[in-house]
């Protein structure tokens, strides 16, 4: 059985919404809930990477390891994986790196046993999760990102070829298309350890820099990512999956108690 380890990457820094990371929401910060959501379901060690040492501290508070990290490190992913560095510094210790972000609160962990159970099954270097587009418009938006990968039937998962802001892939003849599904890339990652600290060990790829997105690092450099298309990935249907602003922030207060 692989030795699993989730981190969960959170610093203060946050231009829209000031010290999210403590907010309250009904009687517990997002931390804190994040925390328990992820270890209700996940197996393994729980490891809150932290950019601050106010979030160490609050993490003690609630009985959940920290380790602190350099506040300026560009990425999550750059963050877990010192955090990694720090309780494994040999590489043997962990097999599977779970990386749940700290501000998805109404974001289900469930997905990641699927995602472990990817890893473990294909032997690939990433797994993460799509879904479906159902508004046509929302394929253009360049802030929502696109998975290409050629999935047939009803197949559910795939080799995920590439990420753009694109409209992509482009369908040349429709009537002749029998898959004309956009996936939705959500940003949730499982990683082999060794590939996650191979990854960060990179540099920043043509690609990556041109479309902004760093999972682009692993594919430049002959990694492999798979994806897995889900239907849901929240907890509460009608609050938002994590919080970003003021507004999805007063939403979550109405339902997450």
């Amino acid at each position: 059985m692989s030795k699993v380890v989730t981190m969960i990457p959170v610093r203060m820094a946050s231009t829209r919404l000031p010290n999210k990371p403590l907010l309250d929401v009904n009687g517990k910060t997002i931390l804190q809930r994040v925390y328990e959501n992820v270890k209700a379901c996940v197996p393994g060690d729980i490891i809150i990477a932290a950019g601050d040492q106010v979030l160490v501290d609050e993490a003690k508070k609630f009985g959940a390891e920290a380790i602190l990290t350099d506040p300026s490190l560009p990425s999550g992913t750059d963050r877990i994986a010192a955090a990694l560095k720090e309780i494994d510094p040999d590489g043997t210790k962990y097999d599977i790196v779970v990386d749940f972000q700290g501000d998805g609160l109404n974001v289900d962990p469930k997905v990641n046993l699927d995602l472990i159970e990817m890893i473990e099954r294909t032997d690939c270097d990433i797994a993460t999760c799509g879904m479906i587009f159902k508004n046509e418009k929302d394929v253009c938006d360049p802030s929502m990102v696109k998975i290409c990968m050629g999935l047939r039937g009803n197949e559910k998962e795939g080799r995920c070829l590439y990420f753009t802001r694109a409209a992509a892939p482009y369908i040349r003849n429709p009537e002749k298309c029998q898959n004309k599904d956009f996936y939705h890339h959500i940003g949730i990652y499982v990683f082999k350890a060794s590939s996650l600290q191979k990854m960060v060990s990179l540099p920043v790829g043509v690609l990556e820099a041109r479309e902004s997105l760093e999972q682009l690092r692993a594919l430049e450099n002959g990694m492999t990512i798979r994806a897995k298309i889900v239907d849901n990935m929240k907890l509460i249907d009608e609050a938002p999956a994590d919080i970003n602003t003021p507004e999805e922030y007063e939403e979550a207060l109405k339902w997450i108690k």
